[in-house]
């Protein structure tokens, strides 16, 4: 629709001259392209030349080096040995099924990945005018339908609310260390392990009892106020005491932000048990734990939602909620802490 009458008009006339001297249009643009490539940039456009310029590109969007790592490795492993030295003009949906075939079946989600990956690719390039379309928009129909049951997604392992009390109980007041005492802040609120492993004192509002986690480190990319019940302040107090560092809460022995894998580890170690037969519970986990628990109680589900900072998908719907409903979500909050703070019998492993 964006194309005048006239301009198409022109454009068939041009292809109809190039067929008539056995030229495929197709063909003659690609070399046109690659032609105004090399002018601009002094080679050829190549499928791992514009991986790596929209790497760079995408750099600052992440929050942690294994993001950074994991975006262009996956690339470098399954597409770059097949199509990396290929000019991006000649690409063609073929090229990436070709890519994507190895592992359409046997690793659905690492398929997944890297057809997304290379989508990004691709459309960098059709934004300057590098390749006339993106080869990865209809490269699906050229792949055997994948099996339903290993499309499925895989959520995190969790603990079945009922079960949470006893384990904060037994396990987490069994000592004093900061992975136990972050493990009861991040169940408490139901943050995200990454905002609350980075959490800074400049973040918290002790006498308000509110901990406003900045846009920079939120999934969203958007501010998010969370009212703290009385266990919470609790811990943050008794962290204020040790004085273990000046600006991070909890702090790792290094004095750097702790690592997920030490709220793995302890989950690990004491064999704490999910509702999935056979798997250990996560910390991610505790965030369904609490959606289930605010379900059976019958609270709102935006009370829940922006307790667990989700994001709108409906724009019509997103653009009506201008508020965090923080006051009215403090009631839902002290609750939670109350609920976990009583003891129950806690099944392991």
């Amino acid at each position: 629709p964006e194309v005048q009458i006239g301009l198409a008009r022109k454009a068939a006339v041009e292809a109809r001259e190039l067929i008539s001297q056995r030229v495929d249009p197709i063909e003659e643009r690609k070399r046109l392209q690659q032609s105004q490539a090399m002018q601009r940039g002094g080679e050829v456009m190549t499928f791992k030349r514009a991986s790596l310029e929209v790497h760079k590109a995408l750099l600052p969007s992440w929050k942690n080096a294994k993001h950074r790592d994991q975006w262009i490795n996956t690339l470098t492993k399954y597409a770059f040995p097949i199509i990396g030295d290929r000019a991006v003009a000649e690409l063609e949906p073929a090229d990436f099924a070709e890519v994507l075939r190895p592992i359409w079946h046997n690793k659905v989600e690492t398929a997944s990945r890297v057809r997304q990956r290379c989508h990004a690719v691709m459309k960098w390039c059709w934004g300057r005018k590098l390749v006339a379309n993106n080869p990865l928009d209809i490269v699906d129909t050229l792949l055997a339908k994948q099996d339903s049951a290993r499309v499925r997604v895989k959520h995190h392992p969790a603990m079945s609310w009922q079960d949470v009390p006893a384990f904060v109980h037994d396990i987490l007041h069994g000592g004093s260390t900061v992975p136990r005492s972050l493990l009861e802040f991040i169940i408490l609120t139901a943050a995200r392990s990454g905002e609350a492993r980075a959490m800074t004192w400049a973040e918290l509002d002790l006498e308000a009892k509110i901990w406003t986690v900045p846009a920079a480190r939120m999934k969203a990319q958007i501010v998010h106020r969370v009212p703290l019940s009385d266990r919470a302040v609790e811990i943050l107090a008794d962290q204020g005491k040790k004085a273990a560092h000046a600006n991070l809460v909890f702090p790792s022995p290094r004095g750097k932000v702790l690592s997920d894998m030490a709220l793995t580890k302890l989950l690990r170690d004491h064999k704490v048990k999910s509702s999935e037969p056979g798997r250990t519970a996560t910390a991610h986990g505790f965030r369904s734990s609490f959606r289930d628990w605010c379900s059976e109680l019958g609270y709102p589900r935006d009370y829940a939602d922006r307790a667990l900072a989700h994001t709108i998908r409906n724009q019509a719907e997103a653009a009506y909620h201008r508020t965090d409903l923080l006051e009215q979500r403090r009631p839902m909050m002290d609750a939670w802490g109350q609920y976990i703070s009583q003891k129950m019998t806690i099944t392991v492993m």
